[in-house]
């Protein structure tokens, strides 16, 4: 009702204007300017035209009427009554009626053409912003639980909800939308056509995807049926587009897994199968020759004892890898500064970097770190070590500190045979070993996952830049205390 009181109450207006137009120029042409019809008919005809245009039909045609009645009334002899007494003036009045009327009429089909146009260009704007709405999640779930929130806030309906025929799962764009019934879902995704419910302002539309129907959608609002079925077609590929990337997603990270499955077991088994046959080799020699010469023996039992280091090392590592993953090693926080850390690193690791020149660049006045400084020795001790296992002899290794926004960036750089995109993005993982050095390089495959939990826990974050052929630079980045951070 109270719709009804504002359309009657704006028609009302709209009458009253176009007659207080009339008068006006009546009275402007009757009291003030002094012209001949003809002029008088062009501004009611131009009035005409611009009411039609502005308003519409309905007012252009009342302004016609009134504006021929006072063109004959005030303008046309005998002027103060509504008789013509020339036949050319009931030629003249016609053909100012049918102008006006045919001239109101193309306004208003223009004006209509032109709202047509405008509504439509909205519908294109607001369906291609859906359709970016719609790319941005690839998750399955998540895109049906968004897609009805991103039709209310596309289309500017009250209320939206969405029916997956293969789950028969309903996703609502909130808890108020009861309205947008179940069953009439159901009925529509059963039917495979669009219903409109004007009484109650509601669109139920099936999904199609090519002739299959994938499910249905309602909102509770006007849109167009062209609008209401592009939508379906959108809902729909971007619910295939979803399932299909899913799909390929689960797929390869099948065949990773399977990749990485096996290059840990490769690493695994050759760790432990390679110190069990020194010992077992050398101690059957010693049980089965006991005339072996004593350097002989004492030959055998050294490679006993360095392979039983060997596996000592391995399962250790491993268990303190078993520790780290399971947040059961408690970090002693110092403030300490980064240099200490470094030195004891080289110090410990000097028998392997021996054969190795080692460039330390490191400025005066870095700011002091809250860290473990056993550890972080632990983590620059892996990463010499691995500089020097994989670079020639002779060569340099390089290590550096610097300050990095909030944080200080270590890095050590070799002149190794490099690492490729892929084993980029496995190397810190635990028991990997690269595929062309894992045989010919002794090692246990944990000492960078050892490295990456350790600087993790810290808070930091740990990477590896490589070139083939021109070597790798390993760095990791620990943050400052706030109130060392530069402003």
């Amino acid at each position: 009702m109270a719709a009804m009181r504002d359309h009657l109450w704006k028609l009302s207006y709209r009458f009253a204007m176009t007659l207080i137009s009339v008068l006006l120029v009546t009275l402007l042409y009757r009291q003030a300017i002094h012209v001949n019809p003809t002029t008088v008919a062009l501004t009611f005809l131009l009035m005409v035209l611009v009411v039609s245009a502005t308003w519409g039909l309905r007012e252009a045609v009342f302004l016609a009427l009134i504006a021929t009645l006072a063109f004959n009334y005030f303008f046309l002899p005998p002027v103060g009554t509504l008789t013509i007494a020339d036949p050319q003036n009931w030629v003249a009045l016609f053909a100012f009626l049918v102008t006006a009327v045919i001239a109101s009429q193309l306004s208003e089909r223009a004006r209509r053409e032109a709202l047509d146009a405008h509504r439509r260009r909205r519908e294109v704007e607001r369906l291609y912003a859906f359709s970016q709405q719609l790319l941005v999640t690839e998750n399955v779930l998540q895109l049906l639980n968004a897609i009805p929130n991103h039709i209310v806030r596309s289309f500017d309906v009250s209320d939206a909800a969405l029916l997956l025929q293969s789950s028969g799962e309903i996703y609502r764009s909130g808890p108020h939308t009861r309205k947008l019934e179940l069953d009439e879902m159901k009925a529509t995704l059963a039917r495979g056509e669009m219903t409109v419910d004007f009484n109650r302002n509601i669109c139920l539309v099936p999904v199609r995807f090519g002739v299959r129907t994938v499910g249905a959608f309602a909102v509770a609002g006007s849109l167009s049926r062209e609008t209401l079925e592009a939508i379906g077609g959108l809902i729909a590929i971007a619910i295939e587009r979803a399932h299909t990337v899913e799909s390929l997603t689960r797929a390869e990270a099948t065949r990773e897994n399977e990749k990485l499955r096996t290059a840990l077991l490769d690493a695994v088994t050759h760790e432990f199968k390679t110190p069990l046959t020194g010992i077992k080799a050398s101690v059957t020699s010693l049980l089965s020759n006991f005339e072996l010469k004593e350097a002989d023996r004492l030959e055998l039992l050294t490679v006993i004892d360095e392979e039983c280091d060997r596996l000592n090392r391995l399962v250790g590592e491993a268990a303190e890898m078993a520790k780290l993953e399971g947040h059961e090693i408690q970090l002693e926080i110092q403030p300490h500064p980064i240099q200490d850390a470094i030195h004891a690193a080289l110090d410990y690791s000097k028998q392997a970097l021996s054969d190795h020149p080692v460039e330390v660049s490191i400025p005066a006045d870095l700011p002091t770190l809250s860290m473990d400084l056993g550890r972080i020795q632990e983590v620059l001790s892996h990463l010499l070590e691995n500089a020097a296992k994989y670079s020639p002899v002779g060569s340099s290794i390089r290590l550096t500190a610097e300050t990095s926004g909030g944080a200080i960036t270590v890095s050590v750089s070799d002149r190794g045979m490099g690492i490729d995109d892929f084993e980029q993005a496995l190397i810190f993982d635990k028991f990997y070993r690269g595929r062309e050095q894992r045989y010919s390089v002794q090692g246990t495959g944990m000492g960078l996952a050892i490295v990456k939990a350790i600087v993790e826990a810290h808070g930091g974050t740990v990477g590896v830049t490589s070139q083939l052929g021109r070597g790798s630079v390993f760095h990791f980045t620990l943050p400052l205390p706030s109130g060392s951070r530069p402003h």
